[in-house]
């Protein structure tokens, strides 16, 4: 930011903090005249999604590489799911009673059979397939308002 300018009329591509994407702001920020801190309280007694990226996800800082599920209280280590996500993939989900569920599809996204659609929806539970880094980040928004969230998650 230029010196003389004002504070909050200075563009993002002057933002030295938006440059290398930090988002955890702990000042004013360069072009916007409020302070925002953009992070999450992490409740000790639940299960953040801490770093995803090729092969992994972390959750409470710890490293998973294979296919997991993750609920605000558990991780499923072990989800025995194929890629084309069949009715096969449902029971070990169903069986957590979630409100939502965020199936993360790997690096693309990719739909199911109808037929575990209707499962779902006969169960009446929300759901929601999207690639793998957007099901981890909307899991720690929903997990944050406190939802009944869990997220099945592709690791690939």
């Amino acid at each position: 930011m230029a010196l003389g300018q004002p504070l909050g009329s200075a563009s993002s591509r002057d933002c030295k903090a938006c440059e290398e994407n930090r988002y955890d702001y702990t000042e004013p920020h360069s072009h916007s005249p409020e302070h925002l801190k953009l992070h999450l309280a992490q409740n000790a007694n639940q299960n953040l999604i801490t770093g995803y990226g090729a092969g992994y996800v972390n959750v409470n800082s710890q490293r998973f590489e294979r296919h997991l599920i993750v609920t605000p209280t558990q991780i499923v280590a072990e989800w025995s799911v194929e890629a084309e996500l069949g009715e096969a993939a449902l029971p070990q989900v169903l069986q957590l009673t979630p409100q939502i569920v965020l199936f993360g599809t790997g690096k693309i996204l990719r739909f199911p059979a109808p037929s575990v659609l209707k499962l779902l929806i006969a169960a009446k539970i929300g759901y929601e397939f999207m690639d793998t880094q957007a099901a981890c980040r909307t899991y720690n928004i929903l997990l944050e308002e406190g939802r009944n969230v869990v997220a099945a998650l592709l690791v690939v």
